[in-house]
């Protein structure tokens, strides 16, 4: 069955599709740019301010346009309908394999988001099977009980603290119970610190792993997480259970083949990294959206309370469609601060795209960030309005203006459980707590590769 497994994947693997890398710049140079200063091109200004960057460029060459970053020419496809184009994708002219690799491929080799076309959709089929109704109401069941127990820390300790540290811990305790379940053992800390170097390299500026760098920590971690999955792997499939893992130590592709150890692996680091990185980045924008307009905030709250379920009782599974308010005012943040600013892909073959002739290799990308703040589409964009994302409201706006969890064939697969771990939280946290900001401040935040706020976020906490 192993052998059926690596069949297929030699067959569809995305490596079969690998284009040049290196694009003959002056076959791009009929599309208006700036590649700015020799060498390190525009890197700079997309460091410093990303959203004011391709603003900038958008005001001066339109919504296609030729740049340069971190080394290497690409072309910027901007709006709806360069973001339907580029999703729906349904020639398979745009690798996503190849957009990613470079950020990604050394830390999370073959994540989902890492595959292409016919791979993409024979893993993600075989993954699909952690993410229905019955494992989504155990996941519950653990998240649950891990933000109710925080929160109620919070509560004891009231007053002034930074959020966006208190968060990302939350949320890397909350993956490796929902997604490796409680029995991880001893080794808990340091499969979680092997994560939390991953992490930190995937957006390191030194992409070498030269020794004392955080490229170096972060392989290194990724040697001691491939260890421990590949351990745990055959002992799962005797024992089974609830949490994710186990789910996929048990999943087949379409021939009835387990996935192999190796995809395991794969998928669960990539799995617990994006649902460590970006949820800690869309709950804490979130909860500032919330601290900055508290007639929201009251306005959720009651929401919360129109539950009807006790102080300190579980939420339901069953009751989170009840909770249309938040899930609008989650809507909005990820709007105003979409977790994956922006997107990139490579060109497998040469493309016409409104008039411009787009070579093989190009590196190509879309951008949520633009996209969700076009007036057009957004009236009064900087304003946090959740009453945007009514059934009425959506119905009239291009399908493909919002795109937080990307679109297509590689839609988000944890799309449902970010918005149940986001409405989990917000019903234990507002049954407990109001959040505020002191008077005149406003956060700074850095906007690239993932929204954070440059201070952590300083918060006050009161009893709600």
């Amino acid at each position: 069955m192993q052998g059926n497994a690596m069949s297929t994947q030699s067959l569809t693997s995305s490596a079969a599709i690998k284009t040049p890398f290196m694009v003959d710049r002056t076959k791009l140079a009929h599309i208006p740019g700036d590649e700015g200063w020799p060498l390190i091109g525009r890197t700079l200004s997309v460091l410093a301010d990303p959203k004011g960057e391709v603003n900038a460029m958008a005001r001066r060459f339109g919504l296609i346009y030729r740049s340069r970053v971190l080394g290497e020419t690409s072309i910027s496809l901007l709006g709806p309908e360069a973001n339907e184009f580029m999703l729906l994708d349904q020639t398979k002219l745009f690798s996503s394999t190849n957009g990613w690799e470079t950020i990604l491929g050394r830390l999370f080799p073959r994540g989902l988001m890492l595959l292409d076309f016919e791979e993409h959709r024979l893993h993600r089929r075989a993954m699909s099977v952690a993410f229905k109704a019955g494992p989504m109401k155990n996941y519950l069941a653990q998240l649950d009980a891990g933000i109710a127990a925080r929160v109620d820390q919070w509560r004891e300790a009231p007053g002034p603290m930074l959020f966006y540290p208190a968060m990302k811990q939350l949320t890397l305790d909350l993956a490796a119970t929902s997604f490796l379940g409680t029995g991880i053992g001893p080794e808990v800390d340091e499969v979680t610190r092997a994560f939390v170097d991953m992490i930190a390299a995937s957006v390191a500026v030194i992409r070498q792993p030269w020794p004392g760098t955080q490229m170096a920590r972060g392989m290194k971690g990724r040697q001691r997480i491939v260890a421990y999955f590949s351990q745990q792997i055959p002992l799962r499939r005797e024992s089974g259970g609830d949490d994710l893992f186990s789910q996929l130590c048990h999943a087949t592709h379409e021939d009835g083949a387990l996935l192999s150890t190796q995809d395991i692996v794969d998928h669960m680091s990539f799995l617990i990294m994006a649902a460590h990185d970006t949820l800690t980045s869309s709950l804490t924008s979130f909860v500032s959206m919330l601290a900055a307009h508290p007639e929201w905030q009251a306005r959720l709250r009651e929401e919360v309370a129109s539950l009807g379920i006790a102080p300190g009782a579980p939420l339901p599974f069953e009751t989170l469609d009840a909770m249309p308010l938040t899930e609008m005012a989650f809507k909005e943040t990820m709007r105003m601060k979409p977790p994956v600013p922006s997107i990139p892909r490579r060109a497998t073959r040469d493309f016409t795209f409104k008039g411009y002739d787009i070579p093989a290799g190009t590196l190509v990308s879309m951008n949520p960030l633009f996209t969700h703040h076009m007036s057009e589409h957004w009236p009064d964009p900087d304003r946090f309005d959740p009453l945007r994302f009514t059934d009425e409201a959506q119905r009239a706006r291009h399908r493909f203006a919002f795109i937080p969890f990307s679109g297509g064939a590689h839609m988000c697969i944890g799309l449902h459980f970010a918005y149940m771990q986001a409405k989990c939280f917000t019903f234990h946290f507002l049954q407990n707590l109001k959040v505020s900001l002191e008077p005149g401040y406003v956060p700074a935040w850095q906007m690239w590769p993932i929204p954070k706020p440059k201070d952590g976020l300083r918060v006050t906490l009161s009893p709600a």
